[in-house]
């Protein structure tokens, strides 16, 4: 088979993935970018995109952006503990408790936040629990904490995988080479693991702020439509105002930052996998 028989095979197989693509990706984001530069009459305007810095769409985005700040820190406190135990297990216990920590993600999102809501409000399980031993109950129904505890529960697994794929590819004998040099645990950890995990944590970084960023179902659910962040107010830009330049327009702004936060995490993910700092 010559080099153009080959081409055209390829071209073959990877047309389905050419038009999925071009279906479900390049013709909704062309549909987005038109109304988000026109206004009702169809005219070109900047006025959607500029509408990201009405000072009721920047109170929603510094809010959205403490929320995905704050998980996001979080997640990664709360990762690396996580992931040094595994490390200290054996390869069958790692992949089980590993199996064990994502099981939850292959039940339906909705029910898991619903769980929650069940869980944190007022007459809630948590309340229930507390009131049995004496405490006072806790009121944190509808509050940005229940938004947070929603948030971190949803998105902490794409913290860890990352994190846990970067720090098991470590080779073990320049940790064993850094403790026969003296190093304690501490060390090792500064100088050398967390160095060589910054890939995966970049990674892990953008799966959790982003999408922490532009979510509306858990601030709906665990909010009761008193939290807002800037994806309710796209959301509700679309279903409920039908003004769909204007939430088009909040939509690319946001699009433009997911870039940004990409390019940022390829061109260090580019740069290799750390280096041990001596």
């Amino acid at each position: 088979m010559n080099k153009k028989e080959r081409a055209n095979k390829q071209s073959l197989i990877s047309s389905p993935y050419i038009i999925w693509v071009i279906g479900f990706t390049v013709l909704p984001l062309l549909v987005i970018f038109r109304y988000a530069f026109t206004d009702s009459n169809g005219n070109f305007t900047f006025k959607n995109v500029f509408a990201t810095f009405d000072m009721i769409h920047m109170k929603a985005i510094i809010y959205s952006l403490g929320i995905a700040l704050g998980c996001t820190v979080i997640c990664v406190l709360l990762s690396y503990p996580l992931v040094m135990a595994l490390r200290c297990l054996n390869l069958k216990k790692q992949k089980f408790t590993l199996f064990i920590f994502i099981l939850p993600m292959w039940m339906n999102f909705i029910l898991r936040v619903l769980a929650w809501q069940m869980i944190l409000s007022n007459n809630g399980i948590l309340n229930f629990v507390l009131t049995g031993i004496g405490l006072e109950p806790l009121r944190i129904a509808n509050t940005g904490t229940a938004l947070m505890i929603g948030v971190v529960y949803d998105y902490l697994p794409y913290m860890v995988l990352p994190i846990y794929n970067a720090i098991s590819e470590i080779d073990e004998d320049i940790i064993e080479a850094a403790k026969d040099l003296g190093a304690d645990g501490f060390t090792v950890f500064c100088k050398i693991i967390f160095p060589m995990s910054l890939p995966g944590l970049l990674s892990g970084i953008v799966m959790v702020f982003v999408p922490t960023m532009t979510s509306f179902v858990i601030s709906d659910i665990l909010g009761g439509g008193k939290v807002q962040l800037i994806g309710n107010v796209i959301e509700q830009e679309f279903t409920k105002a039908a003004n769909w330049n204007l939430g088009s327009g909040l939509s690319v702004s946001l699009m433009i930052f997911v870039l940004i936060s990409m390019a940022f995490t390829t061109k260090n993910d580019n740069e290799g996998k750390g280096t041990a700092i001596w």
